[in-house]
């Protein structure tokens, strides 16, 4: 029963976005054609499909893509690098955590924003400076993900490990990490969303090149259509990754621990 049930809930899913999508264009067309909304300031899904048509098929969009894509692809992977096994380490380690936890709070009280300008001054304009903002948005995601998976480990395992004679580092290898890794996957999902709004700040306040170049451009020529072409590509962006993200996480999900 457990097998028909699944693909209809799945199919049901997908079938229920896409009607909320066409209907949510739908309206939004409608009232821009009506009068309900200036064209100027939000223009239509057709103006946007055919600028879309024109960009993409010039090649004018390709090179911000790239640029944007190349931000965050480094960004990103080292926010991964960096953050998962620093987490592991100041959730196992007492003293490491002791060490670190008011410095890494102190930084994740500052807006990314705020920090921009000093990037800016030490990186420059260029990919270093996108790369860094990329990564402090989001880093502390999964960093702090990954430290609140190792803390939620259930206190019997490692007990049981213990007393059959295993080691610390047996029990962090065969218990530890087995246990947070779904938490490692959720705080990688929502870290792939932090790091796109990463990608977009940098770029709309210090860049010559990306898709938040693009929009912020273009907006300020009230070309009100690419604008919206942009910050619909980087909403498609982020569902994608979401959702592919997501799949594993349900992969995984079975290793989670339960949190009492």
């Amino acid at each position: 029963m457990r097998r028909l049930i699944r693909p209809y809930t799945t199919a049901e899913r997908v079938v229920y976005g896409l009607i909320g999508f066409v209907v949510v264009v739908g309206l939004w067309e409608a009232a821009v054609q009506g009068g309900l909304m200036q064209r100027s300031l939000l223009s239509t899904p057709s103006r946007i499909w055919s600028v879309a048509v024109t960009d993409f098929g010039t090649g004018v969009i390709w090179r911000h893509i790239f640029v944007s894509f190349q931000e965050f692809a480094l960004g990103f992977a080292a926010s991964l690098v960096i953050g998962i096994p620093l987490g592991l380490a100041i959730g196992w380690f007492p003293r490491v955590d002791h060490l670190l936890s008011a410095l890494l709070a102190g930084l994740n009280a500052t807006p990314n924003v705020a920090l921009i300008p000093i990037i800016v001054v030490i990186w420059g304009l260029g990919l270093e400076s996108k790369v860094v903002v990329v990564f402090l948005s989001a880093f502390f995601a999964v960093m702090v993900t990954t430290y609140t998976g190792i803390r939620a480990i259930a206190r019997r395992h490692l007990d049981i490990t213990r007393s059959f004679g295993g080691s610390r580092w047996l029990a962090f290898r065969t218990v530890a990490i087995p246990s947070t890794v779904p938490f490692m996957i959720s705080g990688t999902r929502i870290g792939a969303g932090r790091a796109l709004v990463g990608v977009v700040s940098a770029e709309i306040l210090a860049a010559n090149a990306g898709l938040g170049f693009y929009i912020s451009q273009t907006a300020t020529f009230l070309d009100t259509a690419r604008a919206m072409l942009g910050i619909i590509f980087f909403g498609i962006i982020g569902l994608v990754i979401g959702e592919v993200i997501r799949v594993l996480e349900r992969r995984f999900d079975a290793w989670r621990p339960q949190i009492h």
